[in-house]
C-alpha cells in the first residue's frame, strides 16, 4: 500500500484529492493546523521541519502532494507586509521544504511529487503579482527539480487548475459564475492526480481549464 503526504486536505480541491486517493487504498497523512494526520502551522517553518523529520522515522513517501493555498487580489501596495509573508511562506516556502525534507525517501521509493499550482502561475492578470509569484515560483521549482531527480525515478508533476469551485473564493472580491461550463469541479482536479500517478511516463505540466469564462463581483 503506497502513503501519501500531502497539505491541504481538509477542503476544497484538496479535499477532493484525499477522497479518491483512499478510494484508491493509498494511505494518506495530511499536514494541518486543525484536523490532520500532522497537525502543524505551514508558516512555522522550524515546527515543520521537526513534525516531518519525526514522521518520517517510522514512516516512507510515495507521494508528496503540495495542495495547501492561500489567494488574495488587490493591488500590491495595499498588501501588508504580514499578509506577503503569509502568502509566501504557504504557498511558496512550505512546498519547498516538505520536498527538501521528504526528497530522500521518494528516491528510495522512486516517488511522485505533486504541486497544485494554478492557471495564473501560467499566465499575468492584474492584481495577481504576489500570488502569481509563488505559484509560478512553486511551478518552476517543479520543472527544475525534477531535471535534477529524473535519474533517481523520481517523478514531479505541476497541475495549474482555472477556477474551481471551492471555499478558496469565500474570503474574495469574486467567483467563478454558477454557469457550470465556467469552472472546475474539485472532484475533477482530483481525478487528474490518479490519472498522472497512473500514466507510464511523467506528467510534468498540466494545466485544466473550463470550457468558457466566468465570474461574478461580490
Amino acid at each position: 500500500m503506497k502513503t501519501v503526504l500531502m497539505s491541504g486536505g481538509s477542503s476544497g480541491i484538496g479535499k477532493a484529492i484525499k477522497e479518491a486517493l483512499i478510494g484508491e487504498k493509498y494511505t494518506v497523512f495530511t499536514i494541518g493546523r486543525n484536523v490532520a494526520e500532522i497537525v502543524c502551522d505551514l508558516r512555522d517553518a522550524e515546527k515543520l521541519e521537526s513534525e516531518i523529520k519525526t514522521w518520517l522515522k517510522t514512516h516512507h513517501v510515495d507521494v508528496l502532494i503540495n495542495c495547501a493555498g492561500v489567494g488574495l487580489f488587490d493591488p500590491h501596495e495595499t498588501l501588508s507586509i504580514a499578509k506577503i509573508k503569509n502568502m509566501i511562506d504557504v504557498n511558496l516556502s512550505a512546498p519547498i521544504i516538505l520536498s527538501n525534507l521528504c526528497l530522500r525517501s521518494l528516491q528510495k521509493q522512486q516517488g511522485h511529487i505533486i504541486n497544485i499550482t494554478s492557471i495564473e502561475a501560467t499566465r499575468h492578470a492584474k492584481y495577481s503579482a504576489l500570488y502569481t509569484a509563488t505559484k509560478s515560483g512553486l511551478r518552476d521549482f517543479g520543472h527544475s527539480l525534477f531535471e535534477e531527480v529524473r535519474k533517481s525515478g523520481v517523478k514531479v508533476t505541476s497541475i495549474n487548475p482555472d477556477m474551481t469551485q471551492t471555499p478558496f473564493f469565500n474570503n474574495l472580491h469574486f467567483a467563478p459564475s454558477d454557469d457550470i461550463d465556467t469552472h472546475l469541479l474539485p472532484e475533477t482536479i482530483a481525478q487528474s492526480v490518479l490519472d498522472v500517478l497512473h500514466i507510464k511516463g511523467v506528467v510534468t505540466d498540466l494545466t485544466i481549464r473550463p470550457q468558457k469564462v466566468g465570474i461574478i463581483k461580490k
